[in-house]
């Protein structure tokens, strides 16, 4: 057997290790639980500015009668 011929079976059985573990993840990586990215404070500190922002915006519109 050649050098080469070596090297493509090696790799061809490289590849159908591959192929047999497709598919098959884990169930630890996926995530559960109530885990979120940001706490409650600043949730709620960034609907606070959001929605009181939209409002001053509407108020301000409104009382100078339109487009301003």
């Amino acid at each position: 057997m050649t050098t080469s011929r070596r090297l493509a079976d090696r790799k061809v059985e490289k590849f159908e290790k591959n192929i047999t573990k497709r598919g098959a993840v884990p169930e630890t990586t996926i995530k559960k639980g109530n885990d979120y990215p940001v706490g409650p404070i600043l949730l709620g500190f960034f609907v606070f500015v959001v929605i009181g922002s939209s409002l001053f915006q509407i108020i301000r519109t409104a009382t100078s009668g339109g487009m301003a």
